[in-house]
């Protein structure tokens, strides 16, 4: 065999024809007769430095080979220097996976197997190594190993959107971390991974990128990680995969679709990720989540302005009307920064405002109305037909305002909105849609408290842990579930329960947000709307507490509204 055919010119397609020549002729005294080397990775290397550092880069790598472990270590060095590693499913070729049935497929494109770190050189496993040493033992080790391999830690952002944790090295054992996600994420950041989980890539064995699940910026991390992996990718050395993986409870499943023939790429995430993204994107929209990327809270005037633009725009397009009330319930919170106990007109008119705009909404409206946002600015609402949109928490927020500003005509007709135009919502929870079946009987002439209760039971039930696909745990636990148990207090007439219920509301409400925190953050809705209905029937609590406005809650700012 000729030294020039000992190495695969397909190693070398990164390079020019010209480079890909030199670097063969520069490789030829160091092929050995009969056996074929991969330049891969060289190739790489050399690429990234000037051509007259070339010949050294060559002359450390075959040096490099040469010292390579040739599999005579004892079980104690084996041990000792065991990492788990993460392969791409290309580089075990049947010869080699013979030797290596210990190793599995742990994802599209991924292999997990052991690799022995040496000094100049890492040496996968075999199945003789991991009888010498024991499975268990080594997977111990190799786990163990692993986790000891220090990262370079950077959060990047993706144009403002979404942020991605970054870690890289020298390290060829980088990328392997993935195995253990949840651990080294807690190790980087200081915070475990949200039940969600995250977006995770490995395309080369230096660098691993993630972006926990927790809100809708999920979707822009998801774009910008797929750039992100093909170029690294491309770019190499030691290219692992061009994939986007969920890693989620414990296990990585590829988001992207590669046609084998055209080499595209596409993104599909299966059912139940594409639902929790729908979700998590309805909440950031409506301004109930904060995103990563948020830089802090809009003040009055921008709210004022962003609420007035929108109102001036339905003559001309109706269908902004969703935007609008989005608006007008963000500008209504805000207004309560200032005036915490909503003494002002310009905190009852920003209330009025929203009320209007989301009864309208749901409902229709036969004429025109003014809305009113301060200093002397008067818009008009038009008169509109009734169509519902499917979007079930925008639903929640209108009847909520409704019930504060003891509107019980608009109550009921919020009320009367077919629950199977709300069903269409496939971004809602099911705990969601039985709490809005739940108040729409209890306020509803035709039903009695005994309908009520197995409507509040399937509540609960469905908004358990392992029932919640869409919205983030957290979110459920502190702020979305405490009306439900508002009002099961509420209902059964406990009053020392209610009372409680509500300090641990306000007090979630409060820890869940922070400070400074977003519009959503001045006024506890729900729990304001649960507690207006408890002080309305005689409910003895404190009136005054952090995130309840006090003249709204205990009716004395409401005004006649026609």
């Amino acid at each position: 065999m000729n030294s020039m055919d000992s190495f695969d010119s397909s190693d070398l397609a990164m390079l020019t024809d010209r480079q890909a020549t030199y670097l063969r002729t520069l490789s030829a005294p160091y092929a050995q007769d009969g056996v074929r080397f991969s330049l891969h990775n060289l190739a790489h290397t050399c690429r990234q430095s000037p051509e007259a550092q070339w010949p050294e880069l060559v002359a450390a790598h075959f040096a490099n080979l040469r010292g390579a472990s040739r599999g005579d270590e004892s079980a104690a060095a084996l041990l000792h220097g065991t990492h788990a590693r993460l392969l791409p499913v290309g580089a075990i070729g049947q010869e080699l996976a013979s030797s290596m049935t210990y190793a599995r497929v742990v994802a599209d494109g991924l292999v997990y197997a052991f690799a022995l770190d040496g000094p100049t050189s890492v040496r996968i496993l075999t199945d003789r190594d991991v009888e010498l040493a024991g499975v268990e033992e080594l997977g111990r080790a190799a786990h163990a190993n692993l986790m000891r391999i220090p990262v370079k830690h950077e959060e990047v952002s993706l144009g403002g959107r979404a942020r991605l944790h970054s870690l890289h090295g020298d390290s060829p054992f980088i990328a392997s971390k993935a195995l253990f996600l949840a651990e080294v994420a807690l190790q980087v950041t200081g915070e475990s991974l949200p039940g969600a989980g995250a977006l995770v890539i490995v395309p080369n064995r230096h660098l691993l990128a993630f972006h926990p699940i927790t809100d809708g910026s999920v979707v822009d991390a998801l774009n910008g990680l797929a750039e992100y992996a093909l170029r690294a990718y491309e770019d190499g050395p030691g290219e692992l995969s061009p994939r986007v993986y969920w890693w989620h409870e414990g296990s990585l499943t590829s988001l992207t679709v590669i046609d084998e023939e055209t080499r595209t790429f596409s993104l599909q995430p299966p059912p139940r990720l594409l639902g929790l993204m729908k979700g998590l994107v309805r909440l950031d929209r409506a301004g109930r989540i904060a995103t990563a990327a948020a830089t802090g809270t809009p003040d009055s005037d921008t709210l004022t302005a962003a609420t007035a633009q929108a109102l001036r725009g339905l003559a001309q397009e109706p269908s902004g009307l969703a935007d609008a009330f989005a608006s007008a319930v963000a500008l209504a919170h805000v207004r309560c920064a200032d005036d915490t106990k909503a003494s002002g007109i310009a905190v009852w008119e920003a209330w009025e405002t929203a009320l209007r705009v989301g009864s309208t909404l749901f409902t229709g409206s036969e004429r025109p109305q003014d809305c009113y946002l301060g200093e002397d600015l008067v818009l008009p609402l038009p008169a509109m037909a009734a169509e519902p949109p499917a979007d079930a928490r925008a639903w929640l927020d209108a009847l909520y305002l409704a019930i504060v500003c003891r509107q019980w005509e608009r109550t009921e007709r919020l009320c009367r909105v077919p629950l199977s135009r709300l069903r269409e919502d496939d971004s809602a929870d099911e705990y969601v849609l039985h709490w809005i079946d739940t108040l729409q009987t209890y306020f509803s002439r035709e039903h009695s408290i005994d309908d009520v209760v197995p409507k509040l039971l399937a509540t609960i039930k469905t908004s358990m842990p392992e029932a919640v696909t869409r919205a983030p745990s957290d979110y459920v636990n502190r702020i979305d579930y405490h009306p439900v148990a508002l009002f099961h207090r509420l209902v059964t007439a406990d009053h020392e329960a209610f009372a409680s219920a509500l300090h641990d509301a306000l007090a979630d409400h409060g820890g869940y947000w922070g400070e400074p925190g977003p519009a959503r953050s001045r006024v506890a809705l729900g729990p304001l709307a649960m507690a207006s209905l408890a002080h309305g029937n005689g409910f003895p609590f404190p009136l005054e507490q952090p995130h309840l406005p006090l003249y709204l809650l205990n009716g004395d700012r409401i005004e006649h509204i026609a």
